[in-house]
């Protein structure tokens, strides 16, 4: 498995083709509902290759006072269950604390609290929100 961190825009084009077969065709969601206004040059972006094939992403951005925000973890189906995910998010967070970055912020989906709590992210409030078409709660870390 190669990881990548991903910021050419051929490197990126990697992580929108795990988003587009792993969110819009599994979960049916609209490809104007997945790629918002946060996909762009400043966003950073981790896949992973498997052969040369891309398999898991996630990206991260900056969200101000020294944080950014994780997102878009997304891992192949066929491809679920090896821990790829952890993988993707580990090296997001390297990155951005090799970039300086503090804190991480992310709306997690309630099916992906345990995961994400495992990964020592904390509950930042108890209140679910509306996120897109899933219901999530906020998270952090702290660096």
């Amino acid at each position: 498995m190669e990881v990548l961190r991903a910021e050419a825009e051929w490197q990126r084009a990697g992580a929108y083709s795990v988003r587009i077969e792993g969110m819009n065709r599994q979960h049916h969601i609209s490809l104007r509902d997945e790629f918002d206004e946060h996909d762009c040059d400043g966003t950073k972006y981790i896949v992973l290759l498997d052969d040369g094939y891309p398999v898991a992403t996630c990206r991260f951005y900056d969200c101000g006072e020294g944080a950014v925000t994780l997102g878009r973890v997304v891992v192949l189906p066929q491809y679920r269950g090896r821990k790829l995910g952890s993988l993707v998010v580990t090296e997001a967070e390297k990155w951005a604390q090799e970039l300086g970055y503090k804190e991480i912020k992310i709306d997690s989906r309630l099916e992906a609290i345990d995961f994400y709590a495992k990964l020592g992210y904390k509950h930042v409030d108890d209140s679910v929100i509306r996120s897109g078409t899933f219901d999530c709660v906020k998270m952090n870390k702290i660096f």
